[in-house]
């Protein structure tokens, strides 16, 4: 932030529920401060605020100041007009709906910035999921938890802020457990949150809630983790391994990861470390997560590291590590890292539910990338949740991968389905037409056999009128998957969005089944069953509402061929 150069202070008396403060993203970042009738502090955080017509509005709840005289002190780089005048108050507020790009069966916070998933939990049959956010504009910043709640993992009901940042910080990524056996004295089945408290250093701290994760109060003897040699000392995903009755905490220690243990989640003590000299570190190390799968009549412990910088296509990513945890050090097989869950642009810090009630993860990420984050073209939100997903092991035909593929509850939102002859293939077919009423919401499977071995290339691209495609190459001579997004649409805001294509290592089999997840901004194909991921933003004008399938130098059988729409949100 540049030296502050101005600073305007004035009463406001409180009359209605909200205040809204004029925002445009374009300006420099501001310090607002309000301070209650006793001159207490109310809240403090920053934003973009303009004297001029604003992009949109952000909305302060004041309900419990209605009728007292607060102090608003507002920091600026830059001198502004007298700025009272500026501040509307309302009873309710709603961005105007301007959208285009906002996914239907996909997460998004209704207003404000998201990244990181955090603090993943299932509980009395709901699922909980937290998320980095900045209630207070479209950029990163006021790193808070925001909470949805959903008894689907499709249908998801936004509830208030769960922690915001204190006195040791903002509040960056951390997990929640359920302390079934009170180890930590807050009460047994309390929800206890661990999560990294940033300011100069990084922090471990701890909030419990006593009312099922929806409110929190952080521990009076904050922060429970301290190492000030380390620059990268942060996200803790903590579970019970129950072979040596210990909490086990990762952490990112960039390069590595660092294990700790406790048996009361406040006293911890380092017991290993991972990562030296194996995997991608061309980025920073973060948000670990380790995790049990089975494997055949045995099981394998995977370990996430998200890599900021450091992705198969450039920029974030995650990669994983295949093998043993023994309750103190985690060892990997020898495999061919780095190993990377999804080789999309746009699915990154991802982890898994806590609790979870399937017999396998269940796994969330952050659908955008570092590199353009910040600048997507959306109006009142910025980024979005992938869809949740099953994890699993599997083999590519020569060594053991993750696999990830969507959930099963996904065909509950299936509305209409359009059904296309099995055909043979040798040249091309086009689908003129998918939908009817084609909002830009649907998923599509397509299976398909390689009848002919000399087939090399089999190109799928999905278009609109207004000739803008997105297309998916299968390159069976190189055992790569290519995807074109140069001409999906929009992307104007970002050099690095479309600047190379997209590509991943492809399995050469006779049989593929494709299922390909289009919402609005978004499109997350899936390979027989999750060998291959791909996940990667879009901004079309309109929706794709053409199909069209060209092969090259042999034939292919279409076997299936479906489109379902989705049920708009009501």
């Amino acid at each position: 932030m540049k030296k502050t150069k101005d600073t305007q202070s004035f009463q406001l008396d409180v009359t209605e529920k909200y205040l809204l403060f004029p925002i445009n993203d374009k300006k420099d970042k501001n310090t607002i401060t309000i301070l209650d009738n006793q001159g207490s502090l109310f809240l403090t955080f920053n934003a973009r605020i303009t004297d001029k017509p604003p992009k949109y509005y952000i909305k302060i709840d004041v309900h419990t100041l209605i009728d007292t005289s607060i102090e608003i002190e507002i920091s600026t780089s830059k001198p502004l007009l007298p700025f009272a005048e500026f501040i509307k108050q309302a009873e309710s507020y709603e961005h105007p709906d301007i959208e285009l790009h906002r996914p239907t069966y996909h997460y998004s916070s209704p207003e404000g910035w998201i990244n990181d998933p955090v603090g993943l939990f299932y509980n009395k049959g709901i699922y909980h999921l937290y998320y980095q956010h900045n209630p207070y504009g479209m950029k990163w910043g006021n790193m808070s938890w925001g909470h949805a709640t959903s008894e689907n993992l499709i249908d998801w009901t936004t509830q208030p802020l769960a922690l915001v940042p204190n006195e040791l910080g903002a509040i960056y990524s951390g997990s929640i457990v359920i302390d079934s056996q009170n180890c930590a004295g807050f009460g047994e089945n309390a929800i206890i949150a661990l999560y990294t408290a940033a300011a100069d250093t990084q922090t471990q701290c701890l909030a419990y809630s006593t009312d099922d994760g929806y409110t929190f109060t952080n521990y009076e003897h904050n922060p429970i983790l301290i190492n000030e040699d380390k620059t990268d000392f942060r996200d803790p995903k903590v579970f019970w391994h129950t072979e040596t009755n210990k909490w086990i905490m990762s952490l990112a220690t960039s390069p590595t990861i660092s294990f700790y243990s406790s048996t009361d989640l406040k006293e911890w003590t380092l017991i290993s470390e991972f990562g030296s000299g194996i995997g991608s570190h061309k980025g920073v190390w973060e948000c670990p997560d380790l995790f049990k799968l089975p494997y055949g009549k045995t099981h394998r412990w995977v370990l996430l590291v998200s890599v900021n910088a450091g992705g198969p296509n450039k920029g974030s990513a995650t990669q994983y590590f295949i093998g043993n945890f023994d309750g103190t050090t985690f060892t990997a097989e020898t495999l061919p890292y780095p190993l990377w869950l999804d080789y999309g642009k746009d699915c990154y810090a991802g982890t898994t539910w806590h609790n979870n009630p399937k017999d396998k993860p269940l796994y969330i990420a952050w659908m955008s990338n570092w590199q353009y984050a910040n600048i997507l073209p959306t109006k009142t939100f910025k980024n979005a949740m992938t869809l949740p997903r099953t994890l699993d092991i599997g083999n590519n035909g020569e060594h053991m991968i993750v696999k990830s593929y969507p959930i099963r509850e996904l065909k509950k939102k299936r509305e209409r389905i359009e059904e296309f002859p099995t055909q043979l293939v040798d040249k091309a077919v086009d689908i003129e037409y998918l939908l009817d009423d084609n909002q830009g919401v649907y998923e599509l499977i397509l299976d398909f056999d390689i009848v002919d071995l000399n087939t090399s290339k089999i190109r799928v691209s999905l278009q609109n009128t207004v000739g803008e495609s997105l297309q998916y190459t299968f390159n069976l001579n190189k055992g790569k998957l290519v995807i074109d997004r140069s001409t999906t649409g929009e992307h104007s805001f970002s050099k690095k969005f479309c600047k190379h294509k997209i590509t991943a290592p492809l399995q050469i089999e006779k049989k593929y089944k494709l299922k390909l997840y289009i919402d609005k901004c978004s499109a997350e194909l899936f390979i027989n069953k999750g060998k291959t991921a791909m996940t990667n933003l879009i901004f079309p004008t309109e929706p794709y509402n053409t199909l069209n399938i060209i092969v090259e130098n042999g034939r292919i059988d279409i076997t299936k061929f479906r489109i379902y729409s989705f049920h708009e949100e009501e």
